[in-house]
């Protein structure tokens, strides 16, 4: 991009503090969590709720378009269930995980049939994407519901091409049960599943996809019964599987609990607040989304979050940090401004 749009879309002051890089030249800088994040058009990045795929040496970026009004529909005054128009899913990419492309809509909205899943009126929410080598094709998971969190669906759609368009397929309850907030782990396997909130948002469940990972394919298993929690974030190090979730405060933040297993079909182990220091019980006031393993950095990854922002939620921010593992123990902790070097440490 020309120096001079640059310049006019974004301060130097904003380049510096959220993306690192000096106007003009330099290297990449620091992650600042909470603060606003600008893409390479000096936009602010929207794509909340979201998750990475890393493909062919390159970062995927999918999340949940938010922008326009915020306000709380009357169903959802019990929980100040805030919304805005669904947005349809966004897709960036980048090769550093600092300077994000902006590669337009993934997943576009419906805006002129009200009884489609992605009508703007209804919840696209949480999008997870895999590519499947078989098949040689993206996949992508989501939250699909209505306005009032009643219909509790699971959404699926295609793309032969990582920034899409994605071809929507369909939403269901998957293994008969409800689904809210979810996210997707691929094994090293080839298996994929599907990790969602159920019950009402008290048990979550996991459940196998089948081999084209568009259908679920019969086996699934409860966990964390009637621990309410949501906003899962699947990983696995070491021969060993987690989660990290969170409690059910709608918008609000609350305390963080992860979990380790032997299989992700397998008993799970509470284990506690991977969280350390000052707000640990607010999870930095944010939510998990998702956990990302940092390509040709063994044993790395990072924390995602959101920090909603309840009463305008398109300036809900994202929090990244780096998550320590030490056999069974995560930890992780505030930093105001880190880089990648933090895993040398």
């Amino acid at each position: 991009m020309n120096r001079a749009i640059w310049l006019s879309a974004v301060s130097s002051l904003l380049l510096i503090t959220c993306t690192g890089k000096a106007p003009g030249g330099g290297s990449p800088g620091a992650f600042r969590p909470g603060e606003i994040w600008p893409d390479t058009e000096g936009n602010p990045i929207n794509a909340h709720g979201g998750g990475v795929l890393y493909q062919d040496g390159v970062y995927y970026w999918y999340g949940e378009i938010k922008s326009g009004e915020t306000r709380l529909p009357v169903k959802n005054k019990t929980w100040t269930g805030t919304r805005v128009q669904a947005g349809g899913v966004s897709c960036y990419s980048s090769t550093d995980l600092v300077r994000w492309n902006n590669e337009g809509v993934a997943l576009p909205p419906v805006a002129d049939d009200p009884g489609h899943d992605l009508y703007p009126g209804n919840v696209i929410e949480r999008p997870k994407v895999v590519y499947n080598e078989s098949t040689r094709q993206y996949v992508m998971w989501m939250h699909i519901d209505s306005e009032d969190y009643s219909a509790a669906r699971a959404g699926v759609a295609v793309s032969d091409n990582p920034v899409g368009l994605f071809v929507y397929r369909g939403s269901i309850r998957p293994d008969g049960s409800m689904s809210r907030d979810m996210t997707l782990f691929k094994d090293d396997d080839g298996r994929a599943y599907l990790v969602y909130a159920s019950e009402n948002n008290a048990t979550l469940h996991i459940s196998l996809l089948s081999p084209d990972y568009l259908s679920p394919g019969g086996t699934f298993i409860r966990v964390f019964e009637k621990r309410s929690r949501e906003a899962p974030a699947v990983f696995k190090y070491g021969g060993r599987y987690f989660i990290v979730s969170s409690g059910c405060t709608g918008w609000d933040p609350n305390e963080a609990e992860y979990a380790v297993a032997d299989s992700m079909l397998g008993t799970w182990t509470v284990r506690g607040n991977p969280c350390q220091g000052p707000d640990r019980d607010k999870t930095y006031f944010s939510q998990s989304t998702f956990v990302l393993a940092v390509a040709d950095i063994p044993g790395a990854f990072i924390f995602m979050a959101d920090r909603w922002d309840k009463q305008n939620l398109p300036d809900s921010r994202y929090v990244w940090l780096p998550l320590r593992i030490q056999g069974d123990t995560l930890s992780i902790a505030w930093r105001d401004s880190w880089d990648l070097t933090a895993f040398k440490e």
